[in-house]
């Protein structure tokens, strides 16, 4: 996601604000039953068995792609003599001293490791297209050949001589990362130009679509040092021009019918990419997140009451009565294109059926797109069976040969709910390499579920599906139609079936080592001390900077864990608990619950990803505006261990004179030990984005929109930040690749 400290002239965002209006619980409607170590621990939770997990890059990307072991063989006649026990491995430690918090414009990393700019904004992926001048005067139709703005999830797909996929490449391979948004005031020679509320150079507005969506890159490693090659036949940029197939259930439905695919099939790109995922066949998912606020709609006539409901929910053009400009005023050039390049972007009834306009085009957005990095003439496909919302990753989890694969997610806004997708055909190996038509086997049919967490430590996954979980059309707040409005409008389905509302659910990942997966809540301003429930169980105030400016709610944010039952992915149970609370180290015992210290405190937990070559080393990454008092963002390593190894507990919080207690589980605190900052970034940024060549000895960040809210780009005097070219040049969004000095695996 992108920080809420933007002070520019664009709309607040609507994950800021939040598109829930239901009273779903958050478990104040529950049972209050007692919280009971012995019941939440006594549940058990079996390994991950002979699963082996494909890497989740926070949002499902980030890594390599273990091989897939078919089932283990059926136990022999008669029982062996038990072999003599192998001495126990000795404990993973994180071997690397601490980075003291730091508000300077640069990127820090521990004693004995190097950070190098591998990948910024406007740097040329072909031949003949010239270095990036940086000053906003580059010809915008280069930019389709450049790297893209804002730098988010990202996956390293290992490659070898033959160029096939090889997960375990530790020299050569594609690097997949979107681009999630723009940094405007940086992207022109000054700023975007309005005039009256709409957009008057067109050339401003094509450099922004190209800059939106997703660089592939081939990087090569030569002796120590990482470099992309400009002129390899598989880079390319995927961006908003892009044309795009509609797959699975919602496509070629009236809902999608648009007057540029009045069959339904098809649709023009992708935008506001944020976290990613992978495949077990080798294909990169893309996630498009904040994509309802770049709609315009300053009227609703013409508009059924229904499709209403829907605008309000998603938030498109606005929230609450959802009427508004459209972030970007994209649909405001004129004149229009003959394609309607600018007027697709208007959702508003202008003519006399859904083919003759574009007030479908939301529900166009909001999907799991499949792009397969191998073919650079592949058309992209969205994935309607997974749901549309406000997709932050989709992360795969155990893949067992023979079982349904899943993947997990995150709708990134405040009081959003987390999702699943269950495929319905069972994972075959022979599909490795597969490309998109494995897409079409295993990710256009299956089950979707939200989650419901309960006030004893356990919870189940509810399944979207027409019918079933309160899911009618006699449903009071929106009367489902048909299987696709289920998934277009996958938003009402879950608060109709009762999922949990959650502290801005983010990334999730997978522990490689037993399959329990991790969600970030980054944080949350709407949770009140009366409103909290057991998954979300902090409302606080957290005073920030001189002026101890009041920042309310669960500001610095939690990361959940949860385990499904029996180890099973496809399982509809589960059980959890709280693995770590954000917060400052000073902050008071029922704040700073995981007993953080200056070496490892932090606030607003966003990216966040599970080594592959180093199992069990966690990373997380911070979008954060709440802490940004006395540190800049920052990426730091962790060994997590458990689903209950922790304790239950009773916070009391309090706000002014209400104060009220909320009972929670808490995992045990991790110490330095479990818990080291690895990196600061610059001013002004989110770190976010995060990858590992095959052998773990280069590990790819992401920074991005250093600078950002600086205010006029004529004067580089103003700016925030100058990283990473120094020197008053204006910031960008850049790719880091960090090597230990020594050659080792990094972290350790």
């Amino acid at each position: 996601m992108t920080a809420n400290t933007r002070t520019d002239d664009r709309p607040v965002e609507i994950e800021d604000i939040g598109t829930n209006p239901t009273s779903n619980p958050s478990f104040t409607d529950l049972i209050a039953s007692r919280l009971s170590r012995r019941h939440l621990f006594g549940l058990g939770v079996g390994t991950a068995g002979t699963a082996l997990l494909q890497a989740c890059g926070g949002g499902g990307g980030g890594g390599t792609a273990f091989p897939v072991l078919p089932p283990a063989p059926a136990p022999a006649p008669a029982p062996a003599p038990a072999p003599t026990p192998a001495p126990s491995p000795a404990p993973m430690k994180l071997g690397f001293n601490a980075v003291a918090k730091s508000l300077a414009d640069v990127v820090t990393v521990p004693a004995g490791y190097t950070a190098s700019v591998l990948y910024r904004l406007g740097d040329p992926i072909a031949s003949g297209v010239a270095a990036y001048k940086n000053d906003g005067s580059d010809d915008p139709t280069t930019y389709d050949r450049r790297a893209g703005d804002h730098h988010d999830g990202m996956t390293y797909f290992g490659m070898n001589a033959s160029n096939k996929w090889d997960p375990v490449n530790a020299t050569r391979g594609l690097l997949v990362m979107n681009h999630e948004a723009i940094t405007s005031t940086f992207l022109h020679p000054a700023g975007q130009t309005i005039v009256s509320g709409a957009r008057t150079v067109a050339d401003e507005v094509l450099r922004e679509f190209y800059v939106h969506g997703v660089s592939v890159i081939e990087v090569n490693k030569t002796g120590s040092a990482w470099s992309y090659k400009q002129d390899s036949s598989f880079n390319r940029r995927v961006h908003t021009l892009t044309e795009m197939t509609l797959s699975g259930p919602a496509a070629k439905t009236e809902y999608v019918k648009t007057k540029y695919s009045t069959d339904g099939s098809k649709t023009r790109g992708t935008v506001n990419n944020c976290a990613n995922g992978t495949t077990p066949w080798g294909t990169y998912l893309t996630c498009e997140e904040n994509w309802a606020g770049y709609f315009r709609r300053t009227t609703a006539t013409g508009s059924t009451p229904k499709e209403d409901l829907s605008f309000r929910r998603y938030g498109v053009a606005g929230s609450g009565s959802a009427i508004g400009n459209g972030r970007e005023l994209w649909a405001t050039v004129t004149p229009d294109t003959a394609d309607n390049l600018y007027g697709r972007w208007n959702c508003e009834v202008v003519g006399a059926t859904a083919t003759d306009d574009y007030r479908n085009g939301p529900n166009t957005y909001g999907w799991v797109v499949e792009i397969d990095p191998f073919n650079s003439s592949s058309t992209p496909k969205k994935r309607t069976a997974l749901g549309r919302f406000g997709h932050e990753g989709a992360c795969l989890g155990p893949v067992v040969v023979g079982k349904p694969l899943v993947w997990y997610m995150g709708d990134d806004s405040q009081n959003e709910y987390l999702y699943k997708f269950v495929s319905a055909k069972a994972w075959d190996a022979a599909d490795i390499g597969g490309g998109i038509a494995a897409g079409d086997k295993y990710m256009d049919e299956g089950k979707l579920y939200v989650a419901k967490f309960k006030a004893d430590g356990t919870g189940d996954w509810l399944e979207l599906k027409l019918g079933v979980n309160n899911i009618t059309a006699s449903y009071s707040k929106y009367a489902f139609a048909d299987a696709a409005d289920v998934l277009i409008n996958a938003r009402h389905a879950a608060d109709a079936a009762g999922a949990t509302k959650m502290d801005r659910p983010e990334w999730t990942a997978v522990n490689p080592k037993n399959g329990e997966v991790y969600l970030t809540l980054t944080n949350n301003s709407a949770r009140t001390v009366t409103g909290t429930d057991a998954a979300n169980p902090r409302s606080y105030n957290d005073p920030k900077g001189p002026s101890q400016t009041a920042q309310k709610g669960n500001p610095n944010g939690h990361i959940i864990r949860f385990a499904d039952a029996g180890s099973d992915p496809a399982a509809v149970t589960f059980k959890w608990d709280v693995y770590l609370f954000g917060a400052r180290s000073t902050a008071s015992a029922d704040v700073n619950l995981s007993v953080l210290g200056a070496d490892n405190d932090f606030s607003s937990p966003d990216g966040m990803w599970f080594s592959q070559a180093a199992p069990g080393l966690l990373w997380i990454e911070t979008d954060d505006g709440k802490y940004t008092d006395v540190t800049n963002c920052m990426l730091l390593g962790a060994l997590p261990g458990k689903v209950g190894d922790g304790s239950a507990k009773t916070i009391t919080n309090v706000d002014g004179a209400t104060t009220a207690t909320q009972a929670t589980f808490v995992g045990k605190a991790p110490g330095t030990d479990g818990l080291r900052r690895f990196l600061v970034g610059p001013v002004d940024c989110e770190i976010t984005g995060i990858a590992e060549s095959g052998d773990g000895r280069a590990l790819f960040v992401n920074i991005q929109h250093p600078g950002e809210n600086s205010p006029d780009a004529t004067k580089p005097d103003t700016f925030l930040s100058h990283w990473p070219d120094g020197a008053k040049t204006r910031p960008r969004s850049a790719t880091v690749v960090i090597t230990k000095n020594d050659g080792g695996l990094i972290g350790l």
